[in-house]
């Protein structure tokens, strides 16, 4: 079992930045991939970002790239997620997953390599 608890969501105007925060327990040691995913209302689930274990590689959905920062420290099992310039339109629900071994094969963007989920934090921009 793994355990994600997610943190840092807020309002925040448009051009403004916040960091989320993805604290991992349990099972960890099968870990390929960490990622970020968000759902606004009506909207399909949509992938944010990725990281590798090791944090050497990065992947990141188009509507983000040049905006958001995907990291992690593994000494604290912890992914942040920086971002910057917001919009209204990442206003959404953000999720923090773990991906196992299914997610090397099917690529950081797909939610079916995902198999623990965080419970959400909302991320609100005005304008």
């Amino acid at each position: 079992q793994v355990q994600l608890v997610e943190s840092g969501g807020g309002l925040v105007q448009a051009g403004g930045s916040l960091t989320l925060s993805c604290a991992a327990s349990g099972r960890t040691d099968s870990t390929y991939v960490m990622g970020w995913f968000r759902q606004a209302p009506g909207k399909e689930r949509e992938f944010v970002a990725g990281i590798n274990r090791s944090g050497t590689s990065t992947n990141y959905g188009d509507p983000v790239k040049g905006r958001f920062t995907i990291s992690r420290d593994n000494a604290k099992n912890t992914v942040y997620l920086q971002m910057n310039s917001l919009k209204p339109e990442d206003t959404a629900v953000y999720y923090c997953a773990r991906g196992d071994l299914k997610a090397y094969f099917l690529g950081p963007n797909d939610p079916r390599g995902y198999d623990y989920w965080g419970q959400g934090t909302q991320v609100t921009v005005s304008s």
